[in-house]
C-alpha cells in the first residue's frame, strides 16, 4: 500500500477497508509514515468524515497497537467516565471519586489538553509529585486499593492514540467526530470495563457546535461500546459558557476541592453528581438511577468523595495537602482584572474564546511538543444571568509573563456580552443517549 493513495481516496470521500485503516495506524505508530502525511490524512477525514465501519476498524487498530489492561484481578464493577472536551470541565475529578466512594472501581485512561479544551492529565500533574505514568501493575494496585486511578496513554497502552492525539492538536483536526470517537473508544476499550458514561459537550466551547452533531457522536460511541458488550450511556451537555468558574490546571484543582467539599459552583456540582450517579447505576451498586442520585448526593454532603480524591492523590505520588492548602499548588505571580464596560446582565460568555485565551497564557498547547504552565488561567467572577454594574469585575486573568497577554485580554473582553435584559436560563443536560 502507498500512503499517498489512501490519502487521495479519503480526500475524495471513498471508504477505506479495515485492512487499509489498520495498515495506516500500524505504520504511523512504527514511525514508517511521517507526520506530514498522517496530518494530510487527518485533514481528509476532517472534511470527508468516516463511516461507522471505518471508525470501528480504527478503534480496533489503535487498541491493538499496544497492550490491553486486564482488570479481572480487581474485584468490583469497573466503570469509567469520559468527556469529549470542554472549557473548565473538571467533572472527571469529582464524579470519579464520588463513584469510587460508592464502591465502583474507576479506571481512567485520560488525555491532555486539546485545542482550546483542558486535559485531565494536565490538571492532575499540576499537583506536586503526582504521577500519571504509572505502570500497568501500579495502575491495578492503586485501583484495587483506592478504587480510583488515572493514567495516560503510554508506549504500552494505546500508543497509536497517543501519537495521533498530539498530532490532531497541532493540525486543527481535533473537531472531527470520527477522530474523537476513535480516540475516546480506543482508550476505553483497551481497559477491561463493565460500564462507561460519556459526557458529550455541545456549544461554543465544545468541539461539536450543534446538538445534531453531538447526538451523532454520542450514538457512534454508544454503538461501538455495545458492540463490545460494554454498558454505556451518553449525556449531551451544554458548553456555551465555561463549566464552573476556574479555567486553568491548578485553578481547576482548587475548584475540584471546593466542589467535593460542597462549596462548588452550581453548574459544576449538578453535572458532576449526575455523572457520578450514572456511573454508580451502570456499576449496579443501586437498582435504580434515582437511588444512585441519592447516594451520590449523600457522599458529597458527607465529604466521602473529597477523602477518596485525597487518597488517590497520595497513592499516585502527589501531595494530598494541596486540597486544603492551595498555596502548595502552582500560583501565578500576576493577575489582571476584566471589568464590565456597562451595567446590565451577563447575556453570554463565549467558552471557546475563554479557552483559547487561557491556552495563549500557557495553559494549553500550540504544538505537540509544548509544555503547559500549570499556574495560569482565568477565574470567572460572574456567570451567565448575573446582574453587573459598570466597572464590576467580570473575571481575573492569572499569568506568569506578558507573552500573549494582550491578545488573551482582547479575546476575553470579546467573550463577554452584556445585555439590558436578563437572559433565559439554559438547561445544562440536554439529552441522554443509550
Amino acid at each position: 500500500m502507498r500512503t499517498v493513495d489512501l490519502i487521495q481516496r479519503k480526500r475524495n470521500g471513498e471508504e477505506l477497508s479495515p485492512e487499509e485503516i489498520r495498515w495506516l495506524v500500524e505504520s504511523y505508530t512504527r514511525g514508517e509514515i511521517p507526520d506530514y502525511q498522517m496530518s494530510a490524512f487527518l485533514m481528509a477525514v476532517y472534511f470527508q468524515n468516516m463511516t461507522d465501519h471505518e471508525v470501528g476498524a480504527m478503534v480496533d487498530a489503535m487498541i491493538d497497537s499496544g497492550e490491553r489492561i486486564d482488570l479481572s484481578s480487581v474485584s468490583g464493577p469497573k466503570v469509567d467516565k469520559h468527556s469529549t472536551g470542554g472549557v473548565g470541565d473538571k467533572t472527571s475529578l469529582i464524579a470519579g471519586p464520588l463513584a469510587a466512594a460508592a464502591g465502583v472501581k474507576v479506571p481512567m485512561l485520560s488525555g491532555r489538553a486539546l485545542g482550546h479544551t483542558g486535559g485531565t492529565l494536565d490538571k492532575l500533574e499540576s499537583i506536586p509529585g503526582f504521577r500519571t505514568n504509572l505502570s500497568i501493575e501500579e495502575f491495578r494496585e492503586v485501583l484495587d486499593k483506592v478504587g480510583f486511578a488515572v493514567i495516560g496513554q503510554s508506549e504500552k497502552v494505546a500508543p497509536a492514540d497517543g501519537k495521533l492525539y498530539a498530532l490532531r492538536d497541532a493540525t486543527a483536526t481535533v473537531e472531527s467526530p470520527a477522530l474523537i470517537a476513535a480516540s475516546i473508544m480506543s482508550k476505553k476499550l483497551a481497559v477491561g470495563l463493565d460500564g462507561l458514561v460519556l459526557d458529550v459537550k455541545v456549544g461554543a466551547g465544545a468541539f461539536m457546535k450543534r446538538q445534531v452533531e453531538a447526538r451523532r457522536l454520542a450514538q457512534m460511541m454508544v454503538t461501538i461500546a455495545r458492540r463490545k458488550d460494554l454498558r454505556a450511556q451518553a449525556l449531551i451537555t451544554d458548553m456555551n459558557q465555561p463549566l464552573g468558574r476556574a479555567i486553568g490546571n491548578a485553578l481547576e484543582i482548587m475548584e475540584v476541592s471546593q466542589t467535593l467539599l460542597g462549596a462548588g459552583p452550581e453548574d459544576l456540582t449538578q453535572i458532576s453528581l449526575e455523572l457520578a450517579a450514572r456511573m454508580i447505576f451502570l456499576g449496579r451498586i443501586t437498582e435504580t438511577l434515582d437511588e444512585a442520585r441519592d447516594l451520590a448526593t449523600r457522599l458529597l454532603v458527607e465529604r466521602m468523595g473529597y477523602m477518596k480524591f485525597k487518597e488517590m492523590i497520595a497513592a499516585q505520588g502527589g501531595n494530598p495537602q494541596v486540597l486544603d492548602r492551595f498555596e502548595l499548588l502552582p500560583n501565578a505571580p500576576y493577575s489582571y482584572e476584566i471589568v464590565s464596560p456597562r451595567s446590565g446582565y451577563v447575556a453570554a460568555i463565549d467558552a471557546e474564546e475563554i479557552g483559547r485565551a487561557s491556552a495563549m497564557l500557557g495553559a494549553g498547547r500550540n504544538t505537540k511538543e509544548d509544555t503547559v504552565d500549570p499556574a495560569v488561567g482565568v477565574f470567572l467572577e460572574v456567570k451567565v444571568g448575573a446582574r453587573v454594574e459598570e466597572g464590576n469585575v467580570l473575571c481575573r486573568i492569572h499569568y506568569t509573563n506578558s507573552e500573549g497577554l494582550q491578545e488573551a485580554i482582547d479575546r476575553i473582553e470579546d467573550a463577554f456580552r452584556i445585555s439590558t435584559s436578563e437572559p433565559e436560563p439554559r438547561d445544562l443536560i440536554l439529552e441522554v443517549v443509550g
